[in-house]
């Protein structure tokens, strides 16, 4: 047969939105590697930020003597891990690696397919700049995560509360815009004519991604207070409904990201109105005219809700069991993912007839 009788299918729209979805996918996974890292107090035990070598693990015994060597050097070594062994040291390696070299690989998992994609026609020229941002959003995550990293190497025996939340708002802007364009090429959507009850209901889902948005930063600020093991009671903390002398540092308004009460006072109450948010825009939408998947999209994001409420409630209880508190931010991730869904779909999905 001659060769150029064959011929190849162009891969279409579908297949971009499947390969955007795949790396949407891994962020939730490297969200759950972050959290399990910073539970297990493995996040300083890499103490330098080699992009390109640092893909590669101690190999060697006197590798692993010169990475145990440089952790010693750093205050949580000193404070915390003194008489640490080099097999407890590998334990907390792995993880921080592990986190590392899967953020190297979406990076991989998203350059490369976009290239090809490019290649064959199925990202036309007008969405390369975006593809190319969203890129370059995931290189500043990087850069963020060992900025984060950097706060615990020299002062402090864990990394800042404030870049710890950034790092974690970096990668959550990035999985929500990227799960958005995926979902712009599975969909296909097209805009529905002006109703004042579509235009309602789109702006209170973006202001429900937003509060869910927000209650992950203030998740990021208890962890990085490490204030889920304080007021281990529920639903007063301690018997009372505020914590006690909240406002004690000065200013009194850092209090609200230096105190570790306040902080989970905080994130309480935003869970409460999330659930609140969530209930009554489920019930809404039961009464105005959206399309079937619409109503789906509200019934994942109540259902998710829910359970990520229960199961908050269950790990302050239990003083952040590791599993559950990794659990718990990855529940968080796919609360987002799926307001960013139904959010979508009122905004561009036709009316129900």
């Amino acid at each position: 047969m001659n060769s150029s009788s064959i011929s190849y299918a162009k891969p279409g729209r579908r297949a971009v939105g499947i390969w955007l979805l795949a790396v949407a996918v891994l962020i939730v996974a490297m969200l759950a590697v972050g959290g399990l890292t910073r539970l297990t107090g493995s996040g300083l035990s890499i103490t330098e930020w080699d992009p390109i070598v640092g893909a590669v693990p101690p190999l060697s015994d006197a590798d692993w003597n010169d990475a145990f060597a440089k952790y010693q050097l750093i205050p949580q070594y000193r404070l915390e891990n003194h008489g640490m062994s080099l097999e407890a040291f590998k334990d907390i390696f792995w993880w921080e690696w592990a986190h590392r070299f899967l953020g190297r690989m979406i990076g991989f998992a998203f350059f490369l397919p976009f290239v090809w994609f490019a290649w064959a026609g199925a990202i036309g020229r007008k969405d390369w700049p975006r593809m190319l941002l969203l890129f370059a959003l995931g290189g500043l995550q990087g850069f963020v995560g060992w900025w984060m990293v950097e706060s615990g190497l020299e002062a402090r025996v864990s990394v800042s509360q404030y870049r710890l939340a950034i790092h974690l708002g970096v990668a959550v802007v990035l999985l929500g815009a990227i799960l958005w364009v995926a979902l712009e090429y599975l969909r296909n959507p097209r805009a529905v004519a002006p109703r004042a009850t579509a235009s309602t209901a789109t702006k209170l889902a973006y202001g429900f991604v937003g509060l869910v948005f927000i209650q992950m930063l203030l998740g990021a600020l208890v962890a990085g207070l490490h204030a889920g093991l304080l007021y281990n009671t529920w639903p007063l903390m301690d018997g009372h409904f505020f914590p006690e002398e909240p406002f004690a540092a000065s200013p009194g308004w850092i209090a609200f990201f230096e105190s570790p009460g306040l902080a989970q006072f905080d994130h309480r109450i935003v869970a409460y109105t999330v659930m609140i948010f969530a209930y009554f825009f489920w019930q809404w939408t039961r009464s105005i005219a959206v399309t079937t998947v619409a109503r789906r999209a509200a019934d994942t994001v109540l259902f998710v809700t829910l359970f990520q409420v229960v199961l908050g409630i269950y790990t302050l209880l239990w003083q952040v069991p590791v599993a559950f508190g990794a659990l718990h931010q990855v529940v968080a991730a796919l609360l987002f993912c799926a307001a960013i869904w139904q959010a979508f779909e009122l905004r561009y999905a036709s009316p129900k007839p």
